[in-house]
C-alpha cells in the first residue's frame, strides 16, 4: 500500500467519514465528519462515494507528501493552501504526482476543512466506520489525531474521468452555503422545538430566540458552549434520553450547549430545539466569539432546506457524468497518464 506522508499535522487532524451511525445504541458515539455537507461535497468532486474517509482538520491543515500520484480537493472553511508553494483553489479536483507537498495552512474563515483522496483513505473500519473517536481511542489511524511521520495508506489513482470539470463555481457555493454566511455577525441559525419545548416557559422560549449567543472558547468536536442571558427554567435535568446531531441542551446554569459529532450517546439535560442538518455546517464553521441568533421555523421548511441541499449534489454529480465527453476530456487511461507525466517533465536531452 502507498503513503501519504505527514509531515506536520495540523491542528486535531482525524480521519473521519459519516460516522458508526448503528452504533449509538451500543453506547458508542457516531462520530463522523463535522460538517458533513462539506464532506459529501469533497469527496463528489474526487469521484469518491459520500461516506468515503477524509481528513479533518480545525483552523490550521496538515503538510502532507503524496507518495504516489493521485487526485485531490479541499473543502469547508476558507484556507489557503498551496502545492509545492503554489496556491490552488478549494472545491476543485487537483491532481498530484508523486513526491508532491501539499500545505493547507490556516483558516481565513470558518473553522473545519476537509481533504478528499481519490480513493479514499484505507484504514480498518471499527464498527462500520473509520471515523476517529478521540475520546474512547478507536477508529481512525490509531484511535488519535494525526502526527508528525505518520504514513496514511492510500491506493494510485491514475484516473478521474474528466477531471478538469471537477469544480463548483461561485454560483453553485452560494445556493449550497453561501460562503459569506461564515462572516456574518451575527449568524442566524434556524431551529425545531425540541422534546423539552413545552416544558419551557414562554419567557425561556422567547429569549431563546430574540437574543444573541457568542460561542465561548469551550468547542470542541463534542459540543459548542455559547453564552448569553440565561434561560430562568427551573428544570435542573430529565431521565436520560437518546442525543441527537444539533440538539440544543440548557444546563443548570441556563446556557445552551450544542451537542456535535462526538456527542455523549445519552444525556439528561433537557433539549430546547434542535438545529436544522442544513444549519449545522453553518454553526460548526463558527471561530470562537462569532455572534449566533436562532430563528424557530417549522419542520416543512427543515425538510425542503434538507432535500434542496442534496437535490444541489445530485444535479452536480449528473453534470459531472454529462461532462466526461466534453473537452478538456480528462486522461482516462494509465499509459496516457504516464505518457502526460513525460510531455510535463520534459523528455530527458539528447
Amino acid at each position: 500500500m502507498h503513503n501519504l506522508s505527514v509531515i506536520q499535522p495540523g491542528l486535531q487532524t482525524t480521519i473521519q467519514d459519516l460516522g458508526r451511525v448503528s452504533h449509538q445504541i451500543d453506547g458508542f458515539p457516531v462520530s463522523g465528519s463535522m460538517d458533513q455537507a462539506s464532506h459529501r461535497l469533497a469527496n463528489l468532486l474526487v469521484g469518491n462515494r459520500g461516506k468515503t474517509a477524509c481528513l479533518e482538520f480545525a483552523l490550521t491543515g496538515p503538510t502532507l507528501i503524496f507518495r504516489v500520484a493521485t487526485f485531490i480537493t479541499i473543502t469547508g472553511g476558507q484556507f489557503s493552501p498551496t502545492l509545492n508553494g503554489k496556491p490552488i483553489p478549494e472545491n476543485e479536483a487537483i491532481r498530484v504526482h508523486e513526491n508532491d507537498e501539499l500545505a493547507i495552512g490556516s483558516a481565513n474563515a470558518g473553522r473545519y476543512g476537509y481533504l478528499a483522496i481519490k480513493g479514499g483513505i484505507q484504514v480498518p473500519e471499527v464498527m462500520d466506520s473509520r471515523s476517529t473517536t478521540l475520546r474512547i481511542g478507536i477508529g481512525g489511524f490509531n484511535g488519535r489525531a494525526l502526527q508528525a511521520g505518520d504514513q496514511l495508506p492510500i491506493s494510485p489513482q491514475e484516473t478521474l474521468r474528466s477531471f478538469g470539470h471537477r469544480r463548483v463555481n461561485q454560483a453553485f457555493l452560494e445556493s449550497f452555503r453561501d460562503p459569506k454566511t461564515m462572516l456574518q455577525n451575527p449568524l442566524v441559525i434556524r431551529i425545531l422545538k425540541g422534546p423539552q419545548w413545552s416544558l419551557f416557559s414562554k419567557s425561556d422560549q422567547r429569549l431563546l430566540q430574540h437574543q444573541q449567543y457568542q460561542l465561548t472558547s469551550e468547542a470542541d468536536r463534542m459540543g459548542y458552549r455559547l453564552a448569553g442571558k440565561p434561560l430562568t427554567t427551573s428544570l435542573k435535568s430529565l431521565l436520560s434520553e437518546a442525543t441527537v446531531f444539533g440538539g440544543i441542551q440548557i444546563t443548570s446554569n441556563g446556557q445552551p450547549i450544542v451537542l456535535l459529532a462526538d456527542r455523549q450517546t445519552t444525556g439528561g439535560y433537557p433539549v430546547i430545539a434542535t438545529i436544522l442538518t442544513a444549519d449545522i455546517g453553518k454553526i460548526v464553521q463558527c471561530q470562537n466569539h462569532q455572534l449566533i441568533q436562532f430563528q424557530l421555523t417549522d419542520l416543512k421548511t427543515a425538510e425542503d432546506e434538507l432535500q434542496k441541499q442534496t437535490e444541489l449534489l445530485q444535479r452536480l454529480k449528473a453534470e459531472f457524468i454529462e461532462q466526461r465527453y466534453q473537452a478538456p476530456i480528462g486522461i482516462n487511461r494509465s499509459a496516457a497518464q504516464r505518457i502526460r507525466g513525460l510531455f510535463e517533465g520534459g523528455f530527458s536531452k539528447g
